[in-house]
């Protein structure tokens, strides 16, 4: 929510005239403004004022016509958003952004908006847009590097384009990320299409409309108190590929081969960035080179050098058993054009079909629009206006829930499919009782509550058996949950497969066979497979 009021002021000033593209609007009503033949007189309105904007109006919520600012209570405001963006949908327009601000004295809670609508349908999704996460050790440039991606900026030596990334001043304080954060860049008939102002949603939301080929990134945590969090975003997310930053001044660090043994646990194709190139000599990128060759192979991998095969090699071979391998500086800029290059030309990885699904990874409130959920589709297809079923909650229930908008890296959308990672707008729950790990599907689905299943599990790393009782944490999709182990003959020892029962300590989930999770405790480590659903609350 912006509190520039210089904005507000401006439209205002402006004033609603004949042909300009500033709209005064105190509420819309869904029994008033939707009925009979007002809903098309408006949307041809919407059109008029578009077009008098060059492809952009402003409208003004909660005015009176003459300008005079009244306010509307947040119900009223929050249905007139819903309005306006079916006239938006009506004439081939989206809404970009909604600004609000508070009016009164406060006794009473009232709101004045600004919404900013563009001609042109929202963005739909296809197979041009790939997913990439990130990891690697803490200080190993992974943030850095995807900043002067995103920006097309040489970094300053100081982590400077990494502040694109960052969401929380503690983490731009002391330069450590202690949460997922998210990128965005394209390409337009394969030239790199960047953020001038990254910090600036409407660059974002201006970049997804125009790119015919999206690279989202979901930047994990390189710091090792919170491998927790980087698990979950790369097993939480819907990812294409891996990116695994490697500093050439530092080399593989045990956070490195952690985060290697995640990505491959999840059958991720993954590339490694060497980073820092700039401030070491050659004969040092070499080793460290020859370094991470050995690590790859340790663990069945075939490193593939770019910069001695090429990329089209890379793009052709990268997979289930090929790892390239790129030298890259932020500083520098060294090889940011071989990492557009492979981007520009990667194929999507992630084709899920079926009905609607989409784990949620994290909540939040906006004034007006209500509660939003945001996290990966996982499979199938959502438009506003859907019915959805949403849970379980702690009792094993779920919830009939409407979709009342989408949004896409801050860009409206009518539809996304599976891959998209995107935040959507609930009617029907608040925003405290949605919690991460829950699932969206269609009411069709009847979904189950799941308590305990059986998987096929292998152990990475214990440093003694484990037996029956073993509780470490299961990450599954978005689900971060403890939970307990029964083993089939009692007994895993590292390096075993096995079977074991597993149950969920607090609450049930929703819980398919063949999905696949990572379960940590300590320094024990492991990967399974769901087999078979056993207990249903």
């Amino acid at each position: 929510m912006s509190r520039d009021r210089a904005v507000l002021r401006r439209a205002l000033d402006h004033g609603e005239t004949r042909d300009g593209n500033v709209e005064f609007k105190e509420r819309l009503r869904r029994d008033v403004h939707l009925a009979g033949g007002r809903f098309e007189s408006l949307a041809a309105q919407l059109r008029h004022r578009i077009l008098s904007g060059d492809g952009e109006a402003l409208y003004v919520v909660g005015v009176t016509d003459d300008g005079g600012i009244n306010g509307i209570a947040v119900d009223a405001f929050s249905e007139t958003m819903d309005i306006l963006s079916l006239l938006a949908e009506e004439a081939d327009a989206g809404i970009d952004e909604v600004q609000t601000w508070g009016v009164g004295d406060g006794r009473d809670d009232r709101l004045i908006g600004l919404a900013r609508l563009v001609g042109g349908a929202g963005r739909t999704a296809d197979d041009s847009h790939i997913v990439i996460g990130t990891a690697g050790h803490v200080d190993h440039g992974k943030s850095t590097l995807v900043g002067t991606l995103v920006t097309g900026q040489a970094d300053n030596g100081n982590g400077g384009t990494r502040r694109v990334l960052d969401v929380q001043p503690h983490e731009v304080d002391r330069g450590l990320s202690a949460d997922l954060s998210y990128g965005v860049y394209g390409f337009d008939d394969g030239e790199p299409l960047r953020l001038d102002h990254p910090t600036r949603k409407q660059d974002r939301a201006d970049v997804v409309a125009t790119a015919d080929k999206l690279v989202s990134f979901v930047d994990t945590v390189g710091h090792e108190p919170w491998l927790r969090t980087t698990i979950r975003g790369l097993v939480g997310q819907k990812l294409d590929y891996g990116l695994l930053t490697i500093a050439a001044d530092d080399g593989p660090t045990k956070t490195t081969r952690e985060h290697l043994g995640v990505l491959l646990a999840m059958e991720l194709p993954t590339i490694v960035a060497l980073t820092k190139v700039d401030l070491v000599t050659d004969n040092r990128v070499e080793e460290v080179e020859q370094e991470v060759e050995r690590l790859l192979r340790d663990v069945g991998k075939s490193p593939l050098p770019i910069h001695r095969y090429g990329v089209d090699v890379a793009i052709e071979e990268i997979g289930e058993t090929v790892v390239p391998i790129v030298r890259t500086s932020a500083l520098a800029k060294t090889g940011i054009d071989v990492l557009d290059e492979l981007f520009e030309q990667l194929p999507k990885t992630i084709r899920t079909s079926g009905p609607f699904r989409m784990y949620i990874d994290r909540t939040y409130q906006v004034t007006g629009v209500g509660p939003v959920a945001s996290g990966t589709i996982t499979s199938g297809t959502v438009s506003a206006g859907d019915k959805l079923l949403l849970g379980p909650f702690p009792n094993g229930d779920y919830r009939q829930v409407e979709v009342r908008s989408i949004e896409m890296h801050y860009h409206r959308v009518d539809t996304a499919e599976s891959g998209r990672i995107v935040g959507i707008a609930l009617q029907g729950v608040t925003e405290r009782e949605i919690e991460r790990g829950m699932v969206l599907v269609p009411p069709d689905a009847e979904p189950r509550s799941v308590r305990e299943f059986e998987a096929d599990v292998m152990v990475l790393n214990h440093p003694t058996r484990i037996g029956t009782g073993y509780e470490p944490v299961v990450h599954l999709e978005t689900i971060g949950e403890a939970a307990t182990f029964v083993p089939e003959d009692d007994r895993l020892l590292p390096g075993d497969q096995g079977r074991t029962r597993v149950r969920f300590k607090f609450r049930p989930y929703y819980v398919e066979p063949g999905q696949r999770f990572v379960f940590r405790e300590g320094e024990s480590k492991g990967v399974g497979t769901v087999r078979e659903i056993t207990g249903i609350d």
